[in-house]
Order: structure tokens, then C-alpha cells, then sequence
């Protein structure tokens, strides 16, 4: 057994409130730093992991120590007619996140007395003089100290120390039930009540804190670790004693910044302490929050939840208890100065780019409709430096594809064209891509493409591993799966460059020759196609790339503010995205962007228009998938034969139909090939969101939908066709 020892005070409401640790010694292990470790500064990005189990993580003897320990105290106050009905651990000790040396600790005692907040508020005090008594009369326990509405004591194993509250709580879960609107109903009623401050009864939710914590891997919970050492540290240059309500709060920011930007459960330390990091440097716009225990259904919660929402940032919502905002209190400033400085060292900077994962301040759910364009020039529109260095990376490799990959070869290139997000002016601030269609003089149809791209993919990976040993460029390639395959991947570097860029490289046939001014039909190049499609059962968009001008000459000529609204569907998508995968094959990135081409197009075909409108009618496109119909007639109509009877068969399969405006036989509705159900319930979740909430006065009201119909006829785009039955 541990010896007990008197802990010192509580620091009061900024050390934290009613339910939170002390802030405790300021003194730290013995070993400090020793053993050939040098300051956390100088660890070289390469041993933060080994750094963090030499120095940081206690050992597992010692924690075994402390549980017996714990559970000793707890057997001992069972057992003294005390009317305890349960038991739960949090702080630092419960959430599995303990330092090495010294950390603190939270037992909370959940008593049959009490059956409501408002008797734990009025009873507290007097039952936990009732508890201190009983630890009096035992000699190990009797240097406990009651601090108003806590006992503490300090636990010490072998140089590990914790300093342990002791909460008697009032249990609102009924001895293990999910938490429920109810509960957190009742909580903002008595809180109004009896006046009680934010995050007064978080320790009733102390199950529930431990639950969450519970759900991610050991290595999150390594780095949370790093994250509040290097806290201490910044906290003992300052010769200030770290807040226990400050250090939760960064464990809470350390576990968004995984979930947001990686879920990978074997990931670079040092890509998470960078991204960390820069999230301490945006203090001023978190807005961090979880919706597991609470959400906005309920109108009492959902109130409570916003009022926090619209508060001061930042703002960093214990995800257990609505009311308590623990990134309120604390020393922004100075640690974004120490944030910098750590992102600014050698030892952290070691590479380039220095890697981190692509992580926003504050999510677009909870953006006020007239903050929306905002949001977007901030985190998702690419500056300017950024766009020049994309362009940078393109001309490099197509001048390298023109000029040097097939010089010594017949193979000619007959154009090098520039695709993708990049190409359009829909690039993401980050996750930098770009597309780099190729035209090869041997591919001389449809079939040969499909026959001999391969090799020519093969090739060009050839001749850039020679290319890259004369250059001062750095190549990765990402070998394909497929036996046979059609683009070539691969990440380029630059000492030139700040980040690095992926590329996709893919041959094709130049189906449509040397496009001229003022065409906007090849009629000759869709019938081959549809010919090959019928004749060889390929699927549809096997050859959309032969199309690419087209494609990008589809979206470069629209308003900027159209291209930012694609945008912001775009992150809007890699959000559902992300919480999804791997469960579900959502529908293709482009299906959407044509979608809010098509919203705005029949809904307001203005070049200055409510963001928040626009993106509202995606989602409502999106929430009708089962009935949309949607083409163009920009590039191929219904003039010629055999296109218009294979655009007639293409509009009466199963919706949604969206037909790529580029390839007629590109559908990326895709029917029912894609999980258009699921991205539907989300796009339905949305509804709810501040994204189309408009203040109106003192009230709020929905920002509605454009008018858009969801299918489009012939006779829509013009064409004299009667439509057949079921279009």
C-alpha cells in the first residue's frame, strides 16, 4: 500500500470548478529528465514516441499499485454505513491519461441520497463531513483534507504520486443507464434554479467521461500525453502551476485533432503534436464540441448547446456535459507564443514540408449562415502562393511528359492537359492534387487506350525514376493494385516547394482532336463511344478522361462565388466521408460538384447569391436522390441518332441519373451502384444545422431552399422529343 499524504489546496474557479482536480504541486518526478533525454524541445521528431515511453507513460507496476490503492479507499468508505451506491473514476487517473511522477485523480462516490442535482447542491456539504469523519477514524486515511465540496488525499507508489479527490455525486445515468435528453433537461433546469456555475456537476457525468475516453486507441492517448508535458513545461518556465481544468481541456482538443484529421490508429506522433499545435494557434476561432452524449433534438439541450456555440471562443465543450466549457480559462496567448516556438524548433521541423494533418479550428455545422463565406475564404479557399506552387508542380512534370519521356522513342505526346480540382479552380486549401491527362500518338481509339495504356503507364513511371535523378525532386510512387494499370500515382517533391503534391498521371486517346474556339459538339467521338459501350459491355465513363478539356471548360467559365460554393460541398462531402469509411461506397466527389452546378444554374444563375441558400438546396437535391434526372446538352443533344436514343435509354435508368456533361455515358448518379441512402441521411442531419439558421430580429428562421426541379426532359433542354414513358 501507498502512503497518504495531505495535497495542498484547491486554486479555486480557474483552477477548476466544482467537480475538477486541483491544481496541485507544481514540483515533478524525480527523474525529471534525466537519463540522457534532452529537453522535450530538443527530441527529435523521429523519438517522441520512444521520449514518451521512457519519460512519460508511468509503469504498469505502478499503476497496478494505484488501482489497489484506489480500490482499497473505495472498499474502506463502501463499507462504513455510507449510503454509496456506486462508484466512478475520472481526472487524469480515469481517463487513463496519467503522467509520470505526478497527476491527479477523481473517485466519485454516486449516493443513494441523493436523486436529483438540486439534493447533491443542498446535501453535498453536510454528507461529505459525514465521509471526512470516517476517514478520520482510520489512521491511513486520517490526513485526508476537506476542501468544501471535496476531500483530498494524496497517493504516492514508489515515486508516483496522484493527487485524489474525493466528490460525493448525485448519479443521473440510474447505476449505468445512457445518458438522455431528460438528464441533461433536468441539468440546465436546476442549474437555472440554483444558480449554479458551468460545470458545477460535472462529476455526475464522470461515467460517462470515462466511456468516451474508453473509445480511443492507446497511441491517442500517448500523444495526449506529450501534449500536457510539454503544458507543464511551458507552465514551470512561467513558474505557474498548471490548471487541471486547462490540461483536460488539451486532452480534449488532442482527441478532436485525431478524430478531425487522421482515425489511423498507428500514425507519426510527430504529425499529431504539429497538428495539435496549430490548433493552439487558432485559439481564438476553436470552437471544439461532441454530440455522443447530447445533441440537438431536444429543444432545451439543443438551446443550451447553442447558447454555448455562439459564446466567446474559445470554446472547448466537455463532451459529457453541455454546460462546461473547460477552453474558456487559460493562457491562450502564451501558449500560442509556445506553440510557435516548439513548431519553429529544428528538432519538430525536421522535414519538408513538415507534416500535419488537415484539421479546421471549428466545424462548418456549427457556422452561422452569414459567416459561410467567411468560413470558406478562411479554411477552404488556397491562396494564392498555394495556387502558384500547384502550378509550379504541373508545368514541371508536363513539360517533362512533352519534352522528355518519350524523346527517344516514336511515341509522341500530342498535348499534356491539366485536370482535376486544380485545373477547374475548385481546389480544397488543403490535400493539394492535381490531375495530368496525356495524349499519346499510338493511342488511336478507344480500344487501344483501353488495350495499351498499361504500358505506357509503366513506361512514364520508367522515365520519371531517371528524370528524378537529375532533378532536385523528390518522387513517390504508389503502386497500383491492378495487374493492368490506368493511372500512374505518385507524391512530388521539391526543395522549391513548401508541399508536396499528388499526382495523377493517365494516358488517353485524343478523341476529340485539337479543340478549336467556338466548338462545343464532336458528334463523331460520342457515336464511337456509344458504339464501343453497346458492342463491348465497357461501363460507362471508362473513357471520360479522353474528355477532360471538356470537363474543366464545364466549370472554369463559371462565377467565382459558384466555384466557392463547390467548395465548401466539397468539405461538406469529406465530412460525411470521413465518418463513414470505411462502412460505405459513397457516391463520387464529381456527382456533387455537377449537382451544385445544376442547383444554382435553375435556382439562381446569379453571380452574387446566398451561400447558405445554395448549399441548402444541394442538400436538398441530395435528400430527393431517388428522383433526380439530370444532363446537359452542352456538348452532345438529341439532334443525331444513335445519340439521342442512347441519351433516351440513359434518362429512363434507375435515379438518380446524373449524366456527366462531358461523356454521355458517364452517369455518376449511378442508380443504385453508389450509397446515395446514407449520404442522404446526413445531408437530412444537416438541416438542423447553424449553417441555415438566419437571424431575423430578436428570433431565428430556416433559410430555405431555391426552387430547383429535381428531373430534367427533353423537352426541358429544348429538344422536340416527346418523353417516353417513365422520364
Amino acid at each position: 500500500m501507498g502512503n497518504w499524504l495531505v495535497g495542498e489546496s484547491s486554486a479555486g474557479p480557474s483552477g477548476g470548478s466544482f467537480g475538477e482536480p486541483s491544481a496541485g504541486p507544481s514540483w515533478r518526478s524525480s527523474d525529471g529528465l534525466s537519463g540522457g533525454w534532452p529537453d522535450l524541445h530538443a527530441v527529435p521528431a523521429y523519438r517522441l514516441k520512444d521520449f514518451i515511453h521512457a519519460k512519460l507513460k508511468p509503469s504498469e507496476e505502478c499503476l497496478k499499485r494505484i488501482d489497489q490503492d484506489v480500490d482499497a479507499i473505495s472498499d474502506f468508505l463502501w463499507s462504513s454505513e455510507l449510503p454509496v451506491r456506486g462508484v466512478a473514476k475520472g481526472g487524469s487517473y480515469g481517463r487513463e491519461t496519467v503522467l509520470r511522477g505526478y497527476s491527479d485523480g477523481t473517485l466519485v462516490l454516486f449516493m443513494g441520497g441523493f436523486r436529483s442535482f438540486r439534493d447533491q447542491k443542498e446535501n453535498q456539504r453536510g454528507l461529505l463531513s459525514v465521509i471526512e469523519q470516517r476517514l478520520k477514524h482510520h489512521k491511513k486515511y486520517s490526513m485526508s483534507v476537506s476542501l468544501g465540496h471535496t476531500l483530498e488525499v494524496l497517493l504516492s507508489v514508489h515515486g508516483q504520486k496522484i493527487l485524489l479527490q474525493i466528490l460525493p455525486a448525485f448519479d443521473p445515468l440510474c447505476f449505468g443507464e445512457d445518458s438522455s435528453s431528460r438528464i441533461y433537461r433536468d441539468l440546465k433546469s436546476t442549474m437555472d434554479k440554483v444558480r449554479a456555475a458551468p460545470g458545477e456537476f460535472a462529476a455526475c457525468f464522470t461515467t460517462l467521461q470515462q466511456r468516451f475516453f474508453q473509445r480511443y486507441p492507446r497511441r491517442v492517448k500517448e500523444l495526449v500525453l506529450l501534449v500536457k508535458h510539454w503544458y507543464q513545461e511551458c507552465q514551470e518556465k512561467r513558474m505557474t502551476s498548471p490548471s487541471r481544468r486547462f490540461s483536460y481541456a488539451l486532452e480534449l482538443l488532442t482527441v478532436y485533432a485525431w478524430e478531425q484529421g487522421c482515425q489511423n490508429e498507428d500514425f507519426d506522433m510527430a504529425e499529431g503534436v504539429r497538428t495539435v499545435l496549430g490548433l493552439i494557434k487558432q485559439s481564438s476561432e476553436l470552437c471544439v464540441y461532441w454530440i455522443v452524449n447530447y445533441g440537438f433534438d431536444d429543444v432545451t439541450v439543443r438551446n443550451t448547446l447553442l447558447c454555448q456555440l455562439r459564446s466567446q471562443r474559445p470554446i472547448i465543450l466537455d463532451p459529457t456535459d453541455p454546460t462546461n466549457n473547460v477552453g474558456k480559462d487559460g493562457s491562450w496567448e502564451l501558449l500560442t507564443e509556445a506553440a510557435q516556438a516548439w513548431l519553429d524548433s529544428p528538432s519538430l521541423n525536421d522535414m519538408s514540408p513538415a507534416q500535419c494533418w488537415n484539421v479546421l479550428p471549428t466545424s462548418l455545422f456549427i457556422t452561422p449562415s452569414h459567416l459561410l463565406d467567411t468560413f470558406i475564404k478562411d479554411f477552404l479557399q488556397p491562396n494564392e502562393k498555394f495556387l502558384k506552387q500547384i502550378r509550379k508542380a504541373v508545368n514541371i512534370i508536363c513539360e517533362f511528359l512533352k519534352n522528355n519521356c518519350f524523346k527517344d522513342s516514336s511515341t509522341k505526346v500530342l498535348k499534356a492537359v491539366k485536370g482535376g480540382s486544380t485545373a477547374k479552380g475548385t481546389a480544397l486549401k488543403n490535400g493539394s492534387d492535381a490531375d495530368i491527362v496525356v495524349f499519346l500518338s499510338p493511342l488511336k481509339s478507344y480500344d487501344s487506350q483501353n488495350k495499351e495504356r498499361a504500358m505506357f503507364v509503366q513506361e512514364i513511371q520508367r522515365q520519371l525514376e531517371v528524370f528524378r535523378k537529375t532533378q532536385e525532386l523528390e518522387v513517390k510512387f504508389e503502386i497500383s493494385e491492378w495487374t493492368a494499370p490506368r493511372v500512374l500515382s505518385f507524391t512530388l517533391k521539391s526543395r522549391s516547394l513548401n508541399e508536396s503534391v499528388d499526382f495523377d498521371v493517365l494516358p488517353a486517346y485524343d478523341a476529340l482532336g485539337q479543340l478549336h474556339p467556338g466548338f462545343t459538339s464532336r458528334p463523331k467521338a460520342y457515336k464511337d463511344l456509344i458504339a464501343l459501350c453497346k458492342s463491348s459491355g465497357i461501363k460507362g465513363g471508362e473513357f471520360s478522361t479522353c474528355f477532360t478539356e471538356l470537363q474543366c471548360k464545364f466549370i472554369i467559365l463559371r462565377p467565382t462565388k459558384l466555384k466557392n460554393l463547390i467548395r465548401l460541398v466539397k468539405h461538406w462531402y469529406k465530412q460525411c466521408e470521413r465518418k463513414m469509411k470505411p462502412k460505405a461506397s459513397l457516391p463520387p466527389k464529381y456527382a456533387l460538384e455537377l449537382l451544385t452546378v445544376y442547383a444554382w444554374e435553375q435556382g439562381s444563375g446569379m453571380e452574387k447569391f446566398d451561400t447558405a441558400e445554395g448549399f441548402r438546396t444541394v442538400l436538398d437535391l441530395v435528400i430527393k436522390y431517388q428522383q433526380l434526372c439530370i444532363f446537359w446538352t452542352v456538348n452532345y443533344n438529341f439532334e443525331d441518332e444513335p445519340i439521342r436514343t442512347f441519351l433516351l435509354t440513359q434518362i429512363q435508368k434507375k435515379r438518380p441519373v446524373i449524366l456527366d456533361p462531358a461523356d454521355p455515358t458517364g452517369d455518376v448518379g449511378g442508380g443504385d451502384r453508389w450509397c446515395w441512402h446514407l449520404l442522404a441521411k446526413e445531408a437530412n442531419e444537416w438541416l438542423s444545422s447553424l449553417c441555415f439558421e438566419l437571424q431575423s430580429g430578436d428570433s431565428w428562421q430556416r433559410v430555405q431552399p431555391w426552387k430547383v426541379p429535381v428531373v430534367q426532359t427533353p423537352g426541358s433542354c429544348g429538344a422536340h422529343i416527346y418523353p417516353t414513358v417513365g422520364i
